[in-house]
């Protein structure tokens, strides 16, 4: 069946409110009368029914091979059927794959549709990390306290067995000359005249002073700190104890022997953020072509989708962004997407965060939508989790986070540590930090709460993140890092702002092994 009668036949459905799932499309665009075969199911469906099920069709089909009726309903004759209407897409370019930097035409066998069956009882998907309705914060200064001890213990502990720590305040009372080791957090970076940097940590003793020499082989890692972050010191005491010279330097880091997790069977995932829809410049036909996509052979083995936030234009998140949207009411936003969402296959495993285009706090971590929001998107029965999460998808950790940080991250580090132009490198700097959103009081919006949600406690198989509209993916000591890029091309502001995006790309992943394939679609 060539992929427009998909396409159709997701369009048909999807036209009455309905979503489908996969083989559901592939049953009955392998019957004799696709249109007929449509009316059909839709007429036999029960009232307050979403998804349209394989099984459903199935016994459709059946009882039309047989000459009887469904639910009363007589066959209607097949000879007079007429496709259904074919929704109007953007130019039908072919998608194109791409492995690394290297793109070619995708084969005209991915056009095909595929009988295939999920059996469900191998799918597994787990959750972690989901502070949906777990909030604790009110502002109050005791709440910064606890944040900022929780995050100093939590990563406190990766660090204290490499030096042996002491407290801040019992290193001023030690005598010069001796060897000093210490666990804090960056308090100030601040050079000196004469070309060296101090480092000043603090502990819930107190701050001491390290300085970093000009002539030392790792002072390179000086331009790499962010205030905030939790760090390990290790030097030698000056005579009068007021300060300590560096001798070396620890990030809590991902272990370089980190051996990644992988599924036991043949399947992937579909890692996209930043859809959009609401914006005049949201990518409709480049999004249909992902989904019609979705329901043909080379796709088969795509069975979980991850979107990382933005999934609407939002509304008054950057100056004069009214008269660059095609719909103004945040509300109706999500019920287009959620109608773009349907075309998505119905059999697949969805999960998504919210972002900061996204109708949540824009304060970190966010919590997933509320009620009202969840039910506009129901359709595809969707996990929606906060941001950041850790979702676990037949054994793989993929670390959800949508990605405001990475813009702090490449504002403050050098050019050739971390750019908008290799976004999975300023990605590295996360994992090295272990945590997702590490410098308080910048650009980034943090929330107050008993405990630091965006410590990445454990090191994930993937890191998926967003936002930038950029795509970039690589491995970083065997954590694959992967930022998706987006569903919108520039904006006016974007423009304004030299934001060249990249977009209608979907990486796909293999879970059995980590490699990736990334899909254009635009």
């Amino acid at each position: 069946m060539p992929l427009e009668g998909s396409a159709r036949i997701v369009d048909a459905f999807t036209s009455r409110g309905y979503n489908v799932e996969r083989e559901a499309v592939t049953l009955i665009a392998s019957s004799e009368n696709p249109a007929a075969t449509i009316e059909r199911v839709v007429d036999a469906t029960a009232e307050g029914t979403l998804v349209v099920r394989t099984d459903h069709v199935r016994s459709i089909l059946e009882s039309s091979d047989s000459g009887t009726s469904v639910d009363g309903v007589d066959d209607p004759p097949t000879s007079t059927g007429a496709p259904p209407t074919e929704t109007p897409h953007e130019s039908e370019a072919s998608p194109v794959e791409m492995e690394g930097s290297e793109v070619a035409e995708a084969s005209a066998g991915s056009t095909r549709t595929v009988d295939r069956s999920v059996d469900p009882t191998l799918r597994d998907l787990e959750i972690d990390g989901d502070m949906t309705g777990q909030s604790t914060g009110t502002g109050e200064y005791d709440d910064f306290v606890s944040v900022f001890r929780d995050r100093l213990e939590r990563l406190g502990s990766k660090l204290r067995g490499r030096v042996n720590h002491r407290p801040a305040s019992a290193i001023a009372d030690m005598p010069g000359g001796e060897e000093v080791a210490m666990v804090g957090l960056v308090n100030d970076v601040r050079s000196t005249a004469s070309g060296h940097w101090l480092i000043e940590l603090e502990d819930a003793t107190g701050t001491f002073p390290w300085l970093v020499m000009k002539d030392r082989e790792y002072v390179d890692l000086v331009d790499e700190l962010l205030y905030d972050e939790a760090l390990a010191m290790a030097g030698t005491l000056s005579d009068d104890s007021g300060i300590a010279f560096v001798d070396s330097m620890y990030f809590p880091d991902v272990p370089r022997t980190h051996e990644p997790s992988t599924a036991d069977r043949h399947v992937q995932a579909a890692l996209i953020s930043d859809v959009h829809v609401g914006s005049q410049e949201f990518m409709a036909g480049a999004w249909n072509r992902f989904a019609d996509w979705l329901h043909t052979e080379e796709a088969r083995h795509v069975e979980y989708l991850l979107i990382a936030g933005d999934m609407v234009e939002g509304v008054g998140v950057y100056p004069d962004q009214d008269e660059e949207l095609e719909i103004v009411d945040i509300y109706e936003q999500y019920e287009a997407f959620s109608e773009h969402l349907k075309s998505v296959p119905g059999d697949m495993e969805i999960v998504m965060i919210p972002g900061n285009h996204d109708a949540v706090r824009l304060a970190e971590p966010q919590p997933g939508f509320d009620e009202d929001l969840r039910e506009l998107m129901s359709a595809h029965d969707a996990r929606i989790v906060s941001n950041p999460s850790t979702v676990t998808i037949e054994g793989v950790s993929v670390l959800m986070y949508h990605g405001v940080s990475l813009d702090e991250v490449i504002a403050e580090l050098p050019e050739e540590k971390a750019s908008y132009d290799d976004p999975h490198r300023a990605m590295y700097h996360l994992l090295k930090k272990r945590h997702v959103a590490p410098q308080f009081g910048g650009h980034t919006r943090l929330a107050p709460e008993e405990n630091d949600y965006l410590v990445i406690d454990e090191v994930p198989d993937v890191f998926h993140t967003g936002h930038v509209h950029k795509l970039g993916f690589g491995k970083y000591h065997n954590v694959l890092a992967i930022n998706s890029g987006c569903w919108q091309a520039q904006t006016d502001f974007q423009e304004s702002v030299n934001i060249d995006p990249d977009s209608g790309y979907a990486p796909i992943v293999d879970l059995d092994t980590l490699d990736v394939t990334v899909q254009k679609f635009s």
